[in-house]
């Protein structure tokens, strides 16, 4: 009788099998989430996702893992820039200038942060931005 069943090589086989399907999972996952939230949710979890972005890059800055430093802190940067846009600065008034002067600080740091290697710039930024999300996660919302 023929064997036909699959057969993992090594250790990194299984790894990788294990690490794509993982990756799959939290694709559906946050999709999932994602179409089922309402503006409120999506805000949180962009900081949700800004903050573990930070940690990442620290801990690749720590590792010396430059080129995923740098790819960490560009999401970073990107999710920063997605709460801008979302700012309605019409109706925001001082508050959504204030807000969005502070994530443009905060961005210009993570770019500092990168330039210089500097982890303590990176907590600066997650400290920042846990105040922002502690103060929307303290909203009511309808």
């Amino acid at each position: 009788m023929a064997d036909n069943r699959v057969r993992c090589h090594s250790y990194r086989d299984v790894f990788l099998m294990n690490a794509y399907a993982m990756k799959q999972y939290q694709t559906v996952s946050v999709h999932a989430q994602v179409t089922e939230a309402d503006p409120h949710r999506l805000i949180q979890m962009l900081m949700e996702g800004g903050l573990q972005r930070l940690a990442q890059a620290k801990g690749a800055m720590e590792y010396g893992n430059v080129a995923l430093k740098g790819e960490l802190i560009g999401k970073a940067m990107g999710i920063i820039g997605g709460l801008r846009e979302a700012l309605d600065k019409d109706k925001g008034g001082e508050i959504a200038s204030n807000l969005d002067n502070l994530y443009a600080f905060m961005q210009q740091r993570l770019s500092q942060a990168n330039l210089q290697n500097d982890p303590a710039m990176l907590d600066e930024v997650a400290g920042l931005l846990r105040e922002i999300k502690q103060g929307w996660d303290g909203i009511r919302h309808s």
